[in-house]
This record gives C-alpha cells, structure tokens and sequence, in this order.
C-alpha cells in the first residue's frame, strides 16, 4: 500500500526519517519498473537545523520545493554529477525533508545494473544517495514529483525494526553545520549489506550529500 500524503505531512521530520526505514521506494520511469526496501535515511529540519538547506527561511530557486506540503520529491545536483532524492514533509511552509540515503534492491535489478553500468549487484548499486538516484532513474526533472503519483511513490509492507535492529549517527559531509552536524538524524537498518559506508569526517566533500 502506498504512504499517504498524511505519512509525510506530520510535524516531526526526525520520527519520519526513522520510520521510513524498512519503507519500498519504488520508480516507474519511461516504464521501466525499480526499487527495493530503504535502508538509510537522513533527516533534515527548516526551523532549527543549520544544515538544511532551507535554514533561517533560506528560500531559492532551488529550495522552493522545501516549502510545499510534504509528500513531494525534492532533487537536487550536488558537485555536478550526484542527483539526490528527498521527500519533502510537514505542512506547507515548514521546509522540512529526509533524504534517502540507501536501499535494499529487489525489484528492476537489471535495470539498475543497466543504469549504473555495472554487471552484477554490490554495494555500490544502490548504497548512497547519488549512486541510489541513478539506479532508480531519479534526475532533476524529478523535481516537485508527488509521491501520491505512479512515477515515485513509497509503499508500507509492514516491515517494522525495532530500536535496537536500527542505529541513529551524525549525517555526512556537513562540517559546515557547527554543532548540528554532530545531531545523530541519520537512521539506518543495523547491519544491512546495503547501508553506505559510514564516514567519520563530517566535512568530507567526497561525500557531502545534503
């Protein structure tokens, strides 16, 4: 069953974040048909989090979509080559977002090799967000895209992980945040093949991702 727009609007974008965990993000682009189980997310907060994007009412061209009503798509180029996909959530006005980070694959594997060039499944198919958006076909034209729709959409099948299944660490590649960047809001599945590699320099270019 696919989340309603009710799963993305609520106020809390850390308790979002974690509850996607164990989520199936799916694509459905020029009919080709990918996905897999969300393994990572990372959550970020408009009103008090200095590495949002959409900190202190930050409002551009390219963090407009932050201020919809969540349950819609916000990508975004980072470094030139990484597309990175993110769910919009809260009411309109709140610019909150969680950024998937990770999946597990399972559905469209070969399409997903395809996009990647690569010939077999690893880790590096679908664990980090730049490489995750190019296996599922997400791109900028993506932008805005409602997740309630048939291109991008995150379906519940009762998959659930408790506390101790899970681990919270600081996000990735946002030194520059001060000490938000040390905020453990990034949630991933304990142990899962398919998490990205964890990264202990926050301010690593490489891999900053938000």
């Amino acid at each position: 069953m696919k989340l309603s727009r009710s799963f993305f609007t609520r106020p809390d974008v850390v308790e979002i974040s974690r509850e996607l965990l164990g989520k199936y993000l799916y694509t459905n682009i020029d009919g080709l048909l990918t996905g897999g189980m969300i393994v990572e997310t990372e959550a970020y907060s408009g009103k008090n989090d200095k590495a949002c994007h959409s900190h202190m009412g930050r409002r551009t061209t390219r963090t407009e979509i932050m201020y919809h009503e969540g349950g819609v798509s916000y990508v975004y180029l980072t470094y030139g080559i990484h597309h990175l996909f993110n769910i919009v959530t809260n009411t309109e006005g709140n610019a909150d977002a969680v950024l998937i980070r990770a999946i597990e694959p399972l559905e469209g594997i070969d399409i997903m090799l395809q996009r990647r060039e690569m010939v077999k499944p690893e880790k590096k198919l679908t664990a980090g967000p730049g490489v995750l958006s190019q296996a599922l076909g997400i791109s900028r034209k993506h932008y805005g895209e409602p997740l309630s729709g048939n291109t991008i959409w995150v379906e519940d099948k009762n998959v659930y992980f408790k506390d101790e299944e899970t681990e919270a660490r600081p996000r990735v590649g946002i030194g520059y945040a001060g000490e938000d960047a040390l905020l453990p809001w990034r949630f991933s599945i304990r142990n899962n093949p398919w998490v990205s590699k964890t990264v202990t320099n926050y301010g690593n270019r490489i891999n900053s991702t938000h």
